[in-house]
């Protein structure tokens, strides 16, 4: 028996498929979406509902408060303490990369010195002085992680980059299916005007109620930040929608690019790999798979 690894672009309906094949094999699922650790982030993650995690045991969701941290190693030391039958679904890459490889060595990060960071203009730039090879990987946009590379080269003396190439890539058994959909971008459009009649917009005033603001990285996460530009009186709310619609596409679009560069293709029947993963046929029988 081994893990079985679902992954996939945001909206490809991972959650549904995972919950099916648990409920059939008695497996746990293992929440691998970096959003739902935080509390009080449920319907602009698409949180496991109460009546899905009655019906499977659930972990890796609501473990820390907006401005709490939690790492890539956190959900790796995570998913290794659940025992038995596991299927690990989302689509935070980094957190799959983190568990089948292993983390980077990378120096801790120093509050000082980002905070310092944090007032370049175009941190971008300088990134491309120092670490021309990250540089590249990254959107001049992706402000997280190119501070991140900042900061580990001037407290290492090293390129982020160059510590990546040196990485192991120690790889675990595990069965690993891309799930997706035709019409991805579509329904990504349809399910942020879902979640908005389901109280998206309130989930953010409860949450920016409580203290949480753009100093807190949740908080920039995909439609909370434009909800926030809007609760901010910055943009209208048509426009905050269209924003996080926009954002989610192309952020599905790195997620099948990462996949990609995975050797993964997307439509392997996740059932199948379920079988191979935990030891049973079609009918739900114990094979041989020595």
């Amino acid at each position: 028996m081994k893990p079985l690894v679902i992954l996939g672009p945001t909206g490809a309906g991972k959650s549904a498929i995972a919950l099916e094949i648990a409920e059939k094999y008695g497996a746990r699922i293992v929440s691998m979406d970096a959003m739902a650790v935080y509390r009080g982030m449920d319907i602009g993650t698409a949180k496991a509902t109460a009546a899905e995690r009655a019906r499977v045991p659930h972990y890796g969701l609501d473990l820390r408060n907006p401005d709490e941290p939690f790492t890539a190693m956190d959900f790796r030391e995570l998913a290794d303490a659940v025992e038995g039958p596991k299927i690990l679904c989302g689509g935070t890459t980094f957190y799959f990369r983190a568990w089948i490889q292993g983390i980077v060595p990378a120096p801790v990060g120093d509050p000082a010195l980002r905070a310092e960071l944090e007032k370049l203009e175009d941190p971008w730039i300088e990134l491309q002085k120092v670490d021309p090879v990250l540089s590249a990987r990254l959107h001049p946009n992706d402000r997280v992680r190119i501070l991140r590379g900042l900061e580990v080269f001037l407290i290492g003396g090293r390129p982020l980059s160059e510590l990546h190439a040196e990485d192991p890539k120690l790889r675990r058994d595990a069965e690993v299916v891309w799930v997706d959909r035709e019409d991805l971008y579509e329904a990504i459009d349809a399910r942020v005007l879902k979640m908005m009649a389901a109280g998206y917009l309130e989930e953010v005033q409860a949450l920016r109620a409580a203290g949480y603001g753009p100093q807190h990285k949740p908080m920039l996460s995909l439609g909370y930040k434009h909800l926030s530009a809007f609760l901010d009186g910055s943009i209208d709310l048509a426009e905050a929608v269209r924003r996080t619609q926009t954002e989610s596409r192309n952020f599905a679009r790195k997620q099948r690019s990462f996949l990609r560069s995975w050797g993964l293709t997307p439509g392997a029947d996740p059932w199948a790999a379920a079988a191979r993963a935990f030891g049973h046929d079609d009918e739900g029988t114990v094979v041989d798979t020595a």
